[in-house]
């Protein structure tokens, strides 16, 4: 069975840096495709950014050159780091695995204002 646990969500004041975690239990993450989604109040949960192979990496163009999605083989994790933080990035943020995509954890709530 997959599990997702998100962490490292907080407010952060605009043009800062945050870096979110997803420990992931039930498979490997060397061995599976993982995505990083975001979902405001009212909206679609849209994709932020994804990574294949353990290196392959996308990412949706609103975050392109400032937000790197990494695996951390050894702690079983996949990490968003997030840079230059705008408000427009305020959500909640999830991490699925895409052979699995009826399973998402909790979210972690990201917060960018001053």
């Amino acid at each position: 069975q997959v599990r997702l646990v998100e962490s490292g969500g907080t407010l952060v004041q605009p043009g800062g840096s945050l870096t979110l975690s997803c420990q992931v239990s039930g498979v490997r993450v060397r061995n599976h495709n993982m995505d990083w989604y975001r979902q405001t109040p009212g909206k679609e949960r849209e994709f932020v950014a994804g990574i294949a192979n353990g290196w392959a990496t996308s990412y949706a163009d609103s975050v392109k050159g400032r937000f790197t999605i990494s695996i951390d083989n050894t702690k079983n994790t996949v990490d968003l780091q997030m840079n230059n933080l705008k408000p427009e990035d305020s959500a909640v943020y999830y991490c699925n695995v895409p052979l699995y995509p009826n399973t998402w954890g909790q979210g972690t709530q990201v917060t960018v204002s001053s």
